[in-house]
């Protein structure tokens, strides 16, 4: 700009004289725009629900206009079109609930995502949240619903093995005997977690856990493994260690949240997100780490490898959070929840890949009334009340599923 000015400013005006500061000015242009359109994109797609119910998360870092493009003569997919926007991040994933998969597609000025179902589904509802309460993205969010009796057929899949494994998992496996649940009470020893104004998390999920083991174990129909049952530090590897080395058929990883402002308090729960579910898989595909031990993908093909781990992943996932709806159901009235209390993330705790797995944040202990809730042996008892009558719900589902699928 210095060079430009000169030029423009002397006696004798050139062309050769603007021309290096022209072309300076070109490039920088060029490099403006370019970086602005990488920016200027799709960044990641979440997915959660069930296969009555699926939520699709875009999430872009800036606004763009939605609009359904899809087939009505192809009922295996729903596809959406985002206007002025470019795929800067993952182009194809894993599906979840009634997606099966996606991937992305750029267009002429915009891009396409096409989510392949499982179910012929209605999108109920489609609409854009700008950035706001600390989430810095813009998500545009598409709500899916499956349509009684429109079944689709399975995809087809390789090997036999594979096809086994598919009739295996379309409902929960028929057990005999007593359930195995683990609790994961969260932190301890030289990991205190969160502070609150007179106690630590550390001390409030044991508490939480020891009660909660008791209350099962009092039923006569569970074993229960506490990850820690004193204030000892656990590596969160050994946590779902534990659990998948004992064949565990739930894991409840113990919580109390903490927040800048003392204002916010509820309980939430989460469950794997699509981002952890693809972590976790990696780290199965490549074996010898604390998550590849123990797995059963046992064939020589490595593609029938990776399709038998994401069905069972989806199985998982699927009861995952399926214990999640039915524990905010019961935490419901015996303790505050969180505006949005079902949430995802990938936490250690939360990646094995064949054990249903939530984790619970019993209530902020940065905020006062939920610190005096956790820290009330009365208050809390009322809170795990709720949880062991959730898995008590959860467990009831899974055998009357398992019931009438061996009906003939």
């Amino acid at each position: 700009m210095v060079a430009l000015a000169r030029a423009l400013s002397g006696p004798r005006l050139r062309w050769w004289t603007l021309a290096p500061a022209l072309l300076a000015l070109l490039l920088a242009a060029l490099w403006f725009g370019q970086t602005r359109a990488a920016n200027s994109g799709l960044m990641r797609v979440r997915l959660g629900g069930d296969r009555q119910s699926t939520r699709v998360v875009v999430e872009l870092d800036r606004s763009a206009r939605g609009e359904l493009v899809s087939d009505d003569k192809d009922p295996s997919a729903v596809v959406l079109a985002l206007s002025g926007v470019n795929a800067s991040g993952e182009r194809r994933g894993s599906g979840a609930g009634l997606v099966r998969d996606w991937r992305v597609d750029d267009g002429l000025g915009a891009v396409r995502i096409r989510f392949n179902v499982s179910r012929q589904v209605t999108v109920k509802r489609r609409f854009l949240l700008p950035p706001g309460d600390g989430v810095k993205v813009y998500r545009y969010v598409m709500d899916l619903e499956a349509r009684e009796g429109a079944a689709l057929p399975e995809p087809p899949q390789r090997g036999a093995a594979a096809r086994q494994m598919v009739q295996a998992l379309s409902v929960a496996p028929a057990k005999t005997g007593k359930r195995l649940v683990v609790i994961d009470a969260g932190h301890g020893g030289k990991d205190p977690g969160a502070s609150g104004a007179a106690i630590l998390e550390k001390t409030v999920t044991l508490a939480a856990a020891r009660s909660l083991k008791a209350k099962l174990e009092k039923t006569g129909r569970y074993r229960v493994i506490l990850t820690r049952s004193t204030d000892v530090f656990i590596p969160l590897p050994e946590r779902v260690a534990v659990a998948r080395r004992s064949g565990a058929d739930l894991f409840i990883s113990m919580h109390a949240d903490s927040g800048t402002e003392r204002s916010l308090h509820g309980a939430s729960v989460y469950t794997l997100s699509e981002r952890g579910a693809d972590r976790a898989a990696r780290k199965v595909m490549t074996g010898g780490d604390w998550l590849a031990g123990g797995s059963q993908l046992s064939g020589r093909d490595p593609q029938v490898n990776r399709i038998l781990l994401d069905l069972t992943q989806r199985a998982t996932q699927n009861r995952s959070s399926a214990f999640a709806r039915v524990l905010l159901d019961r935490l419901d009235g015996r303790a505050p929840l969180l505006q949005k209390s079902h949430r995802d993330a990938g936490f250690v705790v939360l990646l094995a890949p064949d054990v249903p797995a939530v984790l619970l944040e019993m209530g902020f202990i940065t905020n006062p009334q939920d610190e005096a809730t956790l820290t009330d042996p009365v208050r809390r008892e009322r809170l795990v009340d709720g949880v062991a009558s959730a898995v008590d719900d959860y467990f009831e589902s899974e055998r009357r599923s398992s019931t009438l699928a061996a009906l003939p």
